[in-house]
């Protein structure tokens, strides 16, 4: 392995910032990455989906393709193992990795006994970049994962939790784009799909299903790849190593270049002549141990003395022997420890009350459940017409109340609402109309409006009219009515001498 080809900054990281810089990683590579992904996973999921359509069995597709997951997983890792030396590999040679066997010996373990792994992406690297046998990758994944697993772990439950809140998201993103007068219908019209099990929807329910995992997936095997790094940084000390092969190859070119420099400059002095040195005398012991030695074999105690005191001095360093340092806030006047001077009457009568209130608050919760349960009649209907919408089917609720306090309406509402509108009264006018256009309505479909409802509330109670034209006429009085009350704008007198006669067609009032 080509350890000064890497292309990422190693260094002793923690857990979470390793799965960061696997992260990183990924994103840097997606097109990489993302591009031979698409290729395997569509036909594949195509093909999957259709044999289970066929069967009528399309819920056991997502199931599939969910436990197929280490058969794509070798995709990422494949590429972010070669990006991380700096050779990128491009889509076909990805997809020729893949196809060719790449990982294949440990396929079957991650496919059968080994797919409900919480550590998968820490131990996926050992199995499919070391090619040990099985035995040795047993060990090595024993070792690697270590203080590693707990985190290992946690990033599997992170991003099941992230796979699930994009899924629902896709969800929720189609009903954004639906206007707030239809979501009702579209509503109950998904409901009735999914009780149909209608196979567009559960089709449509495997394709957001699989966008998540496309997008978050090569990121999971990222972050695992980036856990594998530090750890072999942790026990092979990648880092110091890296940092030694520089130094070396620094220090040789400039010790090639000094050294040249010198023997040039000493070709060129003159060289003295001068008679071979006597033979030099051998040094005792006391002159290479100085005053710790002694006659009596003291020599050697002297320096296991002094290799001990190296031994101390190495582990004393800080980067052999981490230390954490913690601080916390304590009380210079601690609390003195309560008396409890404990009565015996006193600590009976306690008891009896606490036994009273916590009864008390059980009987009161029944008792507060009984009185929901008794009043249901009066107001479950308001609840269920102004909050939730009820079917068409419903039994319509008994018109139990009147309409909000109001002037009672003209016997001739057409001519009054015109009369208001040529005195200058349009906002009048707007306001009569669509106060006639909601009796009327709560008349036809025998529902009385809750207190206060609001426009919305009125045009989901119109969807119980029978007729569409009667819900259209209803919908556009309501909309004149909107523009005028919150936007300052008024229609046009063709406008609205149009929509008061719709409704007083469809309503039967005077005209």
């Amino acid at each position: 392995m080509r350890l000064e080809a890497l292309d990422i900054a190693l260094r002793a990281r923690t857990g979470w910032e390793a799965i960061e810089l696997g992260s990183a990683l990924a994103r840097r590579h997606f097109g990489a990455v993302w591009k031979p992904w698409w290729l395997l996973g569509l036909p594949l999921w195509a093909a999957v989906n259709a044999a289970c359509w066929a069967l009528d069995a399309l819920w056991l597709a997502p199931l599939l393709m969910w436990w197929l997951k280490p058969l794509f997983d070798r995709i990422p890792l494949f590429v972010l193992s070669r990006a991380a030396f700096g050779q990128v590999p491009n889509a076909r040679q990805t997809l020729r990795a893949a196809f060719g066997g790449w990982g294949r010996a440990f396929l079957l373990a991650h496919l059968s006994w080994r797919r409900l792994s919480p550590v998968r992406a820490l131990h996926l690297p050992v199995d499919l970049l070391e090619g040990s046998d099985a035995a040795a990758a047993r060990e090595r994944r024993r070792t690697l994962g270590g203080p590693a697993y707990g985190v290992a772990a946690l990033l599997m439950l992170v991003f099941v939790h992230f796979e699930i809140a994009l899924y629902l998201g896709v969800g929720a993103l189609a009903l954004v784009f639906v206007p707030e007068e239809h979501l009702q219908p579209a509503l109950h019209g998904i409901w009735q799909a999914m009780q149909q099990q209608a196979g567009w929807l559960g089709l449509a329910g495997n394709a957001a299903l699989w966008l998540a995992t496309s997008v978050l997936e090569p990121f999971y095997v990222g972050a695992g790849f980036g856990l594998y790094l530090n750890r072999r940084t942790e026990i092979e000390g990648w880092d110091i190593e890296i940092a030694l092969r520089r130094l070396r190859a620094r220090l040789q070119g400039a010790a090639g270049a000094s050294a040249l420099a010198v023997v040039l400059a000493l070709g060129a002095l003159p060289l003295p002549a001068r008679a071979q040195d006597a033979p030099a005398a051998s040094a005792t012991p006391r002159e290479v141990f100085g005053d710790a030695y002694v006659e009596d074999g003291s020599a050697r105690k002297a320096a296991d003395a002094g290799l001990r005191r190296a031994v101390e001095q190495a582990y004393a360093d800080p980067r052999l022997s981490p230390k954490r340092t913690l601080s916390y806030w304590k009380s210079r006047k601690p609390p003195a420890p309560e008396r409890r001077n404990e009565v015996p009457v006193l600590r009976a009568i306690g008891e009896v009350f606490a036994v009273i209130a916590e009864f008390g608050l059980w009987i009161l919760l029944g008792a507060l459940a009984l009185a929901l349960l008794l009043s249901a009649p009066r107001w479950w209907p308001w609840l269920r017409d102004g909050v939730s919408g009820a079917d068409e089917d419903t039994p319509a609720a008994p018109r139990t109340q009147a309409l909000e306090t109001a002037p009672p309406l003209p016997e001739d509402i057409v001519a009054a609402a015109r009369r208001l509108w040529r005195e200058g009264r349009a906002r009048d006018a707007l306001a009569l109309m669509y106060r006639a256009a909601v009796e009327a309505m709560a008349a036809r479909v025998q529902v009385v409006p809750v207190p206060g409802a609001t426009e919305a509330e009125c045009l989901r109670l119109a969807r119980r009219l029978p007729e569409a034209e009667d819900r259209d006429a209803f919908a556009e009085a309501v909309r004149l009515w909107q523009y005028a009350a919150y936007a300052q704008r008024l229609p046009e007198q063709a406008r609205f001498e149009q929509v008061l006669q719709r409704l007083g067609r469809r309503f039967g009032w005077t005209a």
